[in-house]
């Protein structure tokens, strides 16, 4: 049977939007749920797009909009949570994907893809975040009837991202120094159209089933290498210290107690371990990686890029 209406969770976020206007252009039906229509104005001038307001975390609201879809895309995660006892990260990581499962049997709704994090995993990971991650995953993929596709992505870079763009706001008022935390981390971050291609090349593919695919690009890099690649993208002197372990996780219990938490002890258990794939691109999604090279100095050196991006993509698909 040809999928035709998908139902899209999480599809504000960076990945989502991405995602969203590409199943847009594929000639898909998108049911995207959020929690607030009105500050998602910008999605609303697609063709084929329906933002409805629900409460995805409520079981009857979340089959109720399952209702007439032929598949399910969650995109939903979170990095750090505004807690400190891990309650965030089950909601957003193993009791949705739970309630999807339900909604998804009780509405007759085989298919299934979901956003995990690569080495996610519930029982060996360091994290909080990784651990639920991979919880959530297992839970999906153990679900009777359900055809389940997971993708387990390393940092994902592009028009606005939340890891190449932080750092480069962060360069941008650090005068002279900038002190790292973990800097010897290793990361293969991957772009977002890349990602989003996977998704929508696996989700009509019977093949994909029961599969769990680790996206990364094409180079490694240490956190201290990206770092410094976008000072020198941004044209900005600055020197990168990388701080040593002790100083690292000193920065992490400070910084979680910050606005916005822009790092926290979570976050340096999940940096402990090499986010980097064993082998290339999955071979099954006939993907060739992009080059972080060939992207970053075109959004970094043209502040507000992700609009223009997307008028270019409008522009393009009218033409």
């Amino acid at each position: 049977m040809k999928l035709k209406t998908i139902c899209v969770l999480g599809g504000t976020g960076f990945v989502g939007h991405h995602l969203s206007r590409r199943l847009v252009e594929l000639g898909y039906r998108v049911r995207l749920l959020v929690r607030h229509r009105e500050r998602h104005r910008d999605l609303l001038v697609l063709p084929t797009l329906d933002l409805i307001e629900a409460d995805i975390h409520n079981l009857r609201v979340l089959a109720e909009q399952f209702i007439g879809c032929d598949a399910v895309i969650n995109l939903v995660g979170i990095l750090n949570e505004k807690g400190r006892d891990g309650s965030g990260f089950r909601a957003a990581h193993v009791d949705l994907p739970g309630k999807i499962v339900r909604a998804c049997l009780a509405c007759g709704i085989e298919r299934v893809l979901h956003m995990s994090a690569l080495n996610a995993n519930a029982r060996t990971a360091p994290s909080v975040y990784l651990r639920t991650k991979g919880a959530g995953e297992d839970l999906l993929h153990a679900a009777p009837d359900l055809r389940v596709t997971s993708f387990r992505p390393s940092v994902i870079f592009g028009p606005g991202d939340s890891f190449i763009n932080r750092f480069a706001a962060l360069l941008r008022r650090t005068p002279l120094i900038f002190p790292l935390a973990c800097p010897a981390a290793r990361l293969a971050p991957v772009y977002v159209e890349d990602v989003v291609e996977a998704f929508v090349r696996a989700l009509q593919d019977f093949h994909t089933y029961g599969q769990r695919y680790d996206l990364c690009g094409p180079q490694v890099y240490t956190l201290q290498q990206l770092v410094e690649y976008t000072a020198r993208v941004l044209g900005v002197k600055r020197r990168v210290l990388g701080l040593s372990d002790g100083l690292s996780r000193l920065q992490a219990h400070l910084f979680e107690y910050l606005p916005g938490k822009p790092f926290s002890r979570d976050n340096y258990l999940s940096l402990r371990v090499d986010s980097v794939c064993h082998e290339g691109f999955p071979a099954a999604l006939h993907i060739t990686p992009t080059a972080l090279e060939a992207v970053v100095p075109g959004y970094l050196a043209h502040p507000g890029s992700k609009a223009r991006y997307f008028a270019y993509r409008s522009h393009a698909n009218r033409s």
